[in-house]
């Protein structure tokens, strides 16, 4: 087909460009495909990322506890004194509450001494490898 130019002289007419409602169909189906391929490996890894660094800010607040109690020669009353005492610049957040007072301190078994000295996790529930969080 062709088209007609003001001075009478034919032109081709050129194809429009874009896509058809088919061709977007197309393109959201395959993406649809992957979401539901990848979003289940995804939310997965968030699970486990968050056990790590659960493990993690326990190893670091129990080590905390040890140096204070090896330079003070006894434990903190409360995990902020830790920071009070510059020990650490902030207690760490417990990633599965979200939160830094959700931790659960443990006292010391001396009966002569008193102190903060283990944490567990405040977070109900269990790993992906059925382990309790309170276990930790």
């Amino acid at each position: 087909m062709a088209c007609r130019t003001e001075n009478g002289e034919q032109t081709p007419r050129r194809p429009r460009r874009g896509f058809t409602l088919i061709e977007m169909l197309v393109v959201m189906a395959i993406v649809a495909l992957m979401l539901t391929v990848a979003l289940p490996r995804y939310m997965g890894s968030l699970d486990k990322a968050k056990d790590v660094a659960l493990q993690e800010n326990l190893k670091v607040v129990r080590l905390t506890l040890d140096n204070f109690y090896a330079d003070k020669g006894r434990y903190p009353d409360t995990l902020e004194e830790l920071v009070e005492q510059k020990y650490l610049r902030a207690v760490p957040v417990d990633p599965l509450t979200e939160s830094a007072s959700t931790w659960i301190t443990i006292p010391t078994q001396d009966a002569d001494a008193k102190g903060i000295a283990d944490v567990k996790s405040g977070a109900t529930g269990r790993t992906r490898d059925g382990r309790a969080y309170e276990t930790f």
